[in-house]
């Protein structure tokens, strides 16, 4: 596997928050829907809070690839059989042999893919936890919309660069 993937699209919820947040983008809204301002925004140890960012990013990206890829459940049950990974072993020529008749193991691995689970993902998981949460915090609507379209613009992205990028021990 190209581990490398991971730390690479961890840096994917700093990069669109970057963007997304700023003030001439949505950060006006966030800020006025938090109730938080600038001078309180800076008071933060942002070393902190991008470390810790970081780290939680690295989390998701590591949880992510088992809901966008789909061959990872391929992976997860024949990973300790004999001659898994090993090229040239009977498991490995039997599963090319099924991937070059029916595309078990190349179906669905495209960024497009990726895109679409990933915002599956923001839309039916991410959205009714911040509605939950905005309902008990007596949050506006506003305060949801704001945050689910954050983490859709960056699951869908994530979910594209690991469908598309991360290469798995399978045939093909």
């Amino acid at each position: 596997m190209n581990w490398w993937l991971f730390p690479a699209t961890a840096l994917i919820p700093l990069l669109v928050g970057s963007v997304y947040y700023n003030e001439r983008v949505v950060g006006g809204m966030w800020m006025r829907a938090t109730g938080l301002n600038p001078e309180r925004l800076r008071g933060g140890n942002m070393a902190v809070i991008f470390g810790m960012t970081y780290l939680f990013s690295l989390v998701i990206t590591v949880v992510l690839q088992f809901f966008v890829i789909h061959q990872m459940a391929i992976a997860g049950l024949l990973l300790n059989q004999e001659g898994f990974a090993e090229a040239g072993s009977p498991l490995m020529n039997q599963l090319a042999e099924l991937d070059a008749s029916s595309g078990l193991l190349t179906n669905h691995r495209s960024f497009g893919h990726g895109v679409f689970q990933g915002l599956e993902i923001a839309l039916a998981f991410v959205g009714p936890i911040f509605a939950i949460n905005a309902l008990f915090e007596r949050r506006r609507w506003n305060y949801v919309l704001i945050h689910v379209g954050y983490w859709a613009i960056t699951l869908a992205l994530m979910g594209g660069v690991l469908c598309a990028f991360l290469r798995l021990p399978l045939a093909g």
